[in-house]
């Protein structure tokens, strides 16, 4: 299935669209007689339509994620009315004004990710995002779409009526007997959802339920008439271990996972894949069967399998393949490998491997099908995500929320998590969506920062580091691509986005003047990294070769001597009216701009928000401005 398809009628709904192409992508569809005239940037993939609009969207409505139309809303309702089948399969349909200052989800918002694929142009074209689920409102996860980041199966139930529940505010239980928690720390101060089973007494009371959300391996069947509506999402906890003896069938094989899934009531939906012996790794039907149902294969060497303790070992299998259990201790170990990078921070030790076996060694024959097969089933406490991770590093710029890029915006909007320093996540706030996970973390903590989110992206989540300024620039992306390369990454999983961002020193200079029209230099006066004498040797060279400096990080509430240092080695080089601009917290409400000299800065109010620009021997401050000659008029 392709991803997204922005259709316009006229020029400048095309316009419109031609951002959101290049920054999704997306495919743009204009009409033919447009072809000739339509300047499309060489980056952004189009086509051309003859005959009706009508036609085009029946074609390629069964196989597109999302539709993103720059049409009037009346005139799309009646144009996919005939195509709308189910939520479940429909594609997302979002609408943009020809203006692009409006973006509607139309249909699909849940299911087919139309909310979050308004908030996502909604960031690309700096517009107003319109979204009318109940749930958004009160800025609750969709109950059907809560368990798509982690990978989730959904399962059966009366979704609507579940859905109808919390739209009204009624009381809903969530009991959660597996899978991440994370969603839960999201949730807003006050809400509908009674997470856990109703303790009695409660203090206040708490309403009876009106309707429940398990969260489950288990595969729970729930009567058509029962009064309490009820859901199952199935965490993909269970591990599969199979042996089977050569030219055993895939249909045996399926025949016994799913003998051995129903004898302790487990849904298919919960299985993260399959694990054998290294022997099988090449055993057809097993091959055959894991790749039709999407199952990952996972093989270990009878060395490995000899190492767990299993509670029906055979002499006999481990005279056959050199350990006397393939099925259970292959159940075990794909578990235990799936919690050795556990992201949860309260997952605790299983104490022994028979702990993780949902389902012990059973042999299954079928004398209508050749082979023999030895099922056994694990849980493990961390979910199988099937999908590669991603980390974002986000710059924010200086901290106002029109001066981050467009594509930073929307690369917020898609994360799945967004991790920072506790300040640059409330200043980008009100780009996050309902449901995101977002973790605030001290301002000393930028390692345990780096291997939070490269845990959760190697997890298969899509991450957000935010950087202020530019994350490339005394920022999170050098220290994430460097703890990268100490745990051995292969360049490739996760996958790296690096969103650039206007710099603390441009914005400062932006705010004064021009003081960085020659050549300049940032040095940062923190030693928390860097020795002393070397920052001090940095300083003397750049003052001696007449660089405009830029200081970063120059004083902090216990390091406030370096910027007096620093200030006696530039002004050994520099006249002292030397023009300097001291600019706390530009762009944000509490900005501070003071123009002084250098003689003068160390009088004035300086933080670790603040960035000095120390100009250089032609340096001016004219009609209130900073001015650094490029030597145009020498």
């Amino acid at each position: 299935m392709s991803l997204f398809a922005a259709i316009a009628t006229t020029p400048a709904g095309g316009r419109s669209l031609i951002p959101i192409c290049a920054a999704l992508p997306a495919t743009l569809w204009l009409p033919t007689a447009m072809s000739a005239a339509a300047d499309i940037p060489a980056d952004v993939a189009r086509q051309f339509y003859s005959g009706s609009l009508k036609a085009l969207l029946a074609e390629i409505w069964p196989t597109h994620q999302g539709m993103i139309l720059a049409l009037a809303t009346g005139a799309v309702v009646r144009l996919i009315a005939p195509l709308l089948q189910d939520k479940s399969t429909d594609p997302a349909v979002v609408v943009v004004d020809e203006a692009g200052k409006w973006v509607i989800s139309l249909c699909g918002g849940h299911q087919g990710g139309g909310d979050r694929l308004t908030h996502q142009i909604s960031q690309i074209l700096s517009a107003m995002p319109i979204t009318t689920g109940a749930a958004n409102a009160q800025q609750l996860p969709g109950i059907d779409v809560l368990g798509q980041p982690f990978g989730w199966q959904q399962g059966t139930g009366n979704w609507t009526a579940v859905a109808s529940a919390i739209a009204q505010g009624q009381a809903v239980q969530v009991i959660q007997e597996a899978g991440s928690s994370l969603w839960q720390a999201q949730l807003p101060e006050v809400h509908s959802l009674q997470l856990g089973w109703t303790e009695a007494p409660a203090k206040p009371p708490r309403p009876a339920p009106q309707a429940r959300v398990w969260i489950s391996p288990v595969q729970r069947r729930f009567a058509v008439d029962t009064a309490m509506p009820k859901v199952q999402w199935h965490p993909r906890v269970l591990w599969v271990g199979l042996g089977c003896e050569r030219g055993t069938s895939k249909a045996l094989m399926a025949q016994a996972i799913a003998t051995a899934l129903q004898s302790r009531h487990l849904a298919m939906g919960a299985i993260a894949g399959v694990a054998s012996l290294d022997l099988k790794a090449d055993e057809p039907g097993l091959v055959q069967l894991c790749e039709e149902r999407g199952w990952p294969l996972r093989c270990f060497s009878a060395a490995q399998l000899r190492d767990i303790s299993v509670p029906q070992p055979s002499a006999v299998v481990e005279q056959a393949v050199g350990t006397p259990s393939v099925a259970e201790a292959a159940a075990v170990l794909a578990a235990q490998h799936m919690e050795q990078s556990s992201v949860e921070a309260d997952t605790e030790p299983v104490e022994s491997a028979a702990d993780y076996l949902r389902v012990t060694k059973q042999v299954v024959r079928d004398p209508a099908q050749p082979g023999a097969v030895t099922v056994a089933i694990s849980q493990a406490q961390v979910e199988f995500l099937n999908r590669t991770g991603h980390l974002s590093l986000v710059s924010t710029g200086p901290g106002s929320l029109d001066q981050i890029t467009p594509a930073a915006k929307a690369a917020l909007s898609r994360a799945d998590a967004v991790i920072g320093y506790s300040l640059y996540v409330e200043l980008v706030r009100p780009l996050l969506r309902p449901a995101q996970i977002v973790e605030k973390w001290p301002i000393t903590q930028e390692q345990q920062r780096a291997e939070r989110a490269i845990a959760l992206a190697d997890w298969g989540l899509n991450v957000a580091v935010i950087s202020s300024g530019d994350c490339g620039i005394y920022a999170m992306a050098g220290l994430v691509l460097e703890t990268l390369q100490a745990q051995g990454w292969n360049g490739q999983t996760p996958t790296v986005t690096h969103y650039p961002g206007i710099s603390a020193l441009q914005a400062a200079a932006a705010r004064v003047g021009a003081p960085l029209m020659h050549d300049f230099c940032a040095i940062s006066l923190s030693d928390l990294l860097t020795p002393w004498p070397i920052i001090e040797r940095r300083l003397q060279a750049a003052a001696e070769a007449d660089f405009v400096i830029a200081l970063y990080n120059p004083k902090s509430q216990t390091r406030t001597e370096q910027i007096a240092i620093a200030q006696r080695l530039i002004a050994q080089q520099r006249q002292p009216e030397t023009p300097v601009a001291i600019v706390q917290s530009a762009y944000r409400p509490t900005e501070t701009i003071i123009l002084t000299t250098l003689a003068e800065m160390l009088h004035h109010p300086i933080d670790m928000l603040t960035t000095l620009i120390i100009g250089n021997r032609t340096t001016q401050l004219y009609a209130g401005k900073l001015i650094t000659p490029r030597g145009y008029h020498l």
